[in-house]
């Protein structure tokens, strides 16, 4: 057995509040997944995360199949030893960051060739390949290998693309379900095993889309991404997409739209029944001085904030707003200082897990 999901409460414009019950954690639904794609969230050490409450967070295949590599990890106990991150992981498949190497890679139908931007060195990544070395690293959850379509992106070239997906997704779920008891936890939890959800792809057309989603569905995977977005297109299209996809997923299955987004982009999704989100934003952002706050975005680098005494935000309640004023978070980016992209990031990630709390109270007030 891999999760369990339970839909707690329900409003009327579609969102919902739910458990996400995972070998490592119970994950209270919406949930906003920080990303630490080489088994670190950037600048922030992991009993930070966890003083933010954070929940569950994502660490990237491509990235850790390349250094320090899947199998020492497995040798190590998985992914939640190695980074010592007991509760909810999640790993995306590789596709993504194999489709940023479009200069760097060859697609066929039995995988992606590619070239490390490490060492230059070449690599072969197959579905099967991908499940490997998901399993290996031991998420609670790994996604399909998928690929995905650019923007922008002719019918055509969506259409083929499409087409990949599919195959690769039947692949991706044939080689998990024959081998997700390898896990390197698998004796910890006695009857759970790892979980796979597919991705539903199709670039910027509707009807592609539809035909992914009721594809995968037929395939029966434990949850469903939408996958494909925040890859240049306008935000309203961004929306359309999600907006046709969402009603024909599963009710009693997680739903999850991958890499998004603003703050206020998340807390629209959550209240349309998205489930699970994750994005690079609030720790990006942070890194070149951009804060998320109740009066909006704050570019901290900016000459106005030199003698300014006040919190980042007047409203959080945040370790770095209790105790730290806009010029002295001005004067660390000026200065170059490393502990700069630590507090910015804490900062961003308090704002981003806030709102998701707040969504989850509304939806279900007497939780």
């Amino acid at each position: 057995m891999g999760l369990e999901f339970n839909v707690l409460a329900e409003t009327k414009a579609g969102g919902r509040r739910g458990q996400l019950h995972l070998p490592h954690q119970t994950v209270e639904t919406p949930v906003f997944m920080p990303v630490g794609t080489a088994g670190t969230v950037k600048a922030v050490p992991q009993d930070v995360l966890e003083t933010l409450g954070a929940q569950i967070i994502l660490g990237n295949t491509y990235h850790l199949y390349l250094r320090p590599g899947h199998e020492p990890i497995r040798r190590m106990g998985g992914l939640h030893k190695f980074i010592s991150w007991p509760w909810g992981l999640l790993t995306d498949s590789g596709g993504f960051q194999v489709f940023s190497l479009s200069a760097l890679r060859k697609v066929t139908d039995e995988g992606v060739r590619f070239r490390s931007h490490l060492d230059g060195s070449t690599h072969f990544f197959t579905p099967e390949h991908s499940m490997d070395v998901q399993i290996a690293l031991g998420a609670d959850i790994a996604m399909a290998f998928d690929e995905c379509t650019e923007y922008p992106a002719d019918r055509s070239r969506a259409e083929e693309s499409l087409r990949l997906t599919m195959a690769w997704a039947k692949r991706s779920l044939d080689h998990h379900l024959a081998h997700r008891d390898e896990v390197p936890w698998r004796d910890q939890f006695a009857g759970r095993t790892q979980s796979l959800f597919g991705i539903v792809q199709g670039g910027m057309y509707k009807d592609l889309r539809r035909e992914s989603a009721e594809r995968l569905i037929e395939m029966d995977f434990d949850g469903y991404a939408i996958g494909g977005l925040s890859v240049g297109e306008p935000r309203g299209l961004t929306m359309e997409m999600i907006s046709e996809v969402l009603p024909l997923l599963p009710a009693d299955k997680p739903r999850y739209v991958m890499g998004v987004g603003y703050p206020d982009e998340i807390e629209q999704y959550a209240r349309m029944g998205v489930d699970m989100m994750d994005c690079v934003l609030p720790t990006r952002a942070a890194r070149h001085g951009l804060l998320f706050t109740s009066e909006g975005r704050l570019n901290i680098k900016g000459k106005r904030y030199a003698e300014d005494q006040g919190p980042p935000d007047p409203q959080c309640q945040c370790m770095v707003c209790r105790r730290y004023s806009r010029a002295y978070l001005r004067h660390l980016m000026q200065a170059g200082e490393a502990l700069s992209g630590t507090l910015n990031s804490i900062h961003n990630l308090a704002y981003y897990l806030g709102i998701m709390q707040r969504v989850r109270k509304s939806l279900h007030p007497e939780g």
